[in-house]
């Protein structure tokens, strides 16, 4: 495995966990750890695709990441 591969494997294993703990109800939609999952593996997981030039992936990646990010914005605007 490259780089890219690390990069890409660490993202979706991000995103797998996040969704694997919340279907098992060990994690909330509205957890700051569910969240912060999404929005790293996401992160990663659009960086690797950047990485390869493959556009779909570039575009499901980023706007998930972007969707984590306003429920991140969203989690700090409740608990202030």
């Amino acid at each position: 495995m490259n780089l890219i591969d690390w990069i890409g494997f660490l993202g979706v294993l991000q995103i797998l966990m996040a969704y694997i703990l919340n279907v098992m109800g060990k994690l909330q939609r509205t957890d700051l750890t569910f969240i912060l999952l999404n929005l790293l593996g996401a992160g990663l997981a659009c960086l690797a695709s950047i990485m390869m030039k493959y556009l779909p992936f570039v575009i499901l990646e980023g706007v998930w990441s972007l969707v984590s990010f306003i429920a991140l914005i969203n989690y700090f605007k409740k608990t202030t």
